[in-house]
């Protein structure tokens, strides 16, 4: 005989209220922006104004200046940010692995910035680049440079003044990271390439960095799916500004749907940025495999 299953109510239990949540607050609010992106849906006008558009909204980001702005700052962003967060966050874990004085009160310092508010971060990232009386202008003339950079209010030094802050911020998290990582390698592949000569340069590139590429690999994914949701810090410190110098498609999406009441453009080029993100990720994943199976 067949035994019947009993049904275990005291888990669903447990898990219905977190189920319910999703439901309401996350898959159907996703599912209806999606519905959203091919109407010109507007808050005011309600759902008995609404028409339904087509692609329209999805052809028109290309023909949209500023959304080709956006785009492009957001490249930057990435492109300027991981690289050297990946690079020194390797670097700085690898010293703090070994035997460092104050290892664990360092730990607590390069992961702070991480943890703390994105607001108090950007206000005062935005005191310190203040172009007459900022300490990082000041530092700048007291050794001798006269023609300091305009920082948030020049189009030039706008973007990279954000994308130092976004370095410093996400430095603690990725050496974290790369820490739990490092106490994976096997001490003996270190004694081996010490026996052979290898100095400590050499063991960094040769064992070090191949036996963390996973890790590497996860932090890179991680990486680029948070720069391309770069939010707070760019509308806190420039509003998007100095013209559109500073826009990414985060706040562009913000600001199209809250302040220009265009919610199915917006929902348009938010299911944009997922497909992009999506793509990237894909493609690194091939990479990946691609990368492992040669080895």
């Amino acid at each position: 005989m067949k035994r019947k299953k009993k049904i275990n109510w005291t888990a669903i239990l447990f898990v219905a209220p977190n189920f319910i949540g999703f439901v309401i607050f996350i898959l159907l609010p996703v599912l209806f922006s999606f519905v959203v992106s091919f109407t010109d849906f507007n808050i005011y006008k309600g759902f008995g104004g609404t028409k339904f558009v087509g692609l329209e909204n999805y052809m028109n980001m290309f023909k949209d200046s500023w959304f080709i702005a956006a785009l492009s700052n957001n490249m930057k962003f990435t492109v300027g940010t991981i690289p050297i967060v990946i690079g020194l966050s390797i670097v700085i874990a690898t010293i703090l692995n070994d035997k460092v004085y104050g290892k664990n009160a360092m730990r607590v310092l390069i992961f702070i910035p991480y943890i703390s508010s994105v607001v108090a971060i950007s206000v005062i990232w935005t005191m310190l680049y203040n172009p007459s009386q900022g300490v990082i202008n000041q530092v700048l003339r007291g050794i001798g440079i006269q023609n300091t950079p305009g920082w948030l209010g020049s189009t030039t030094w706008a973007l990279p003044a954000i994308m130092i802050v976004s370095i410093w911020a996400g430095i603690g998290y990725n050496t974290i990271v790369y820490m739990a990582g490092l106490q994976g390698i096997d001490k003996s592949l270190y004694e081996a390439a010490e026996i052979d000569g290898a100095n400590a340069l050499q063991s960094f590139f040769r064992v070090t960095v191949p036996m963390l590429r996973s890790t590497t690999f996860f932090l890179l994914i991680t990486n680029i799916i948070g720069s391309f949701q770069v939010f707070g810090m760019v509308n806190i410190m420039t509003g998007g500004g100095p013209g559109t110098s500073t826009t990414v498609m985060a706040q562009y999406i913000y600001i199209a749907g809250f302040r220009y009441n265009k919610m199915g453009y917006a929902a348009a080029m938010a299911w944009f940025l997922l497909g992009l993100i999506l793509m990237v990720t894909l493609v690194q994943w091939k990479v990946q495999n691609r990368f492992e199976k040669s080895m």
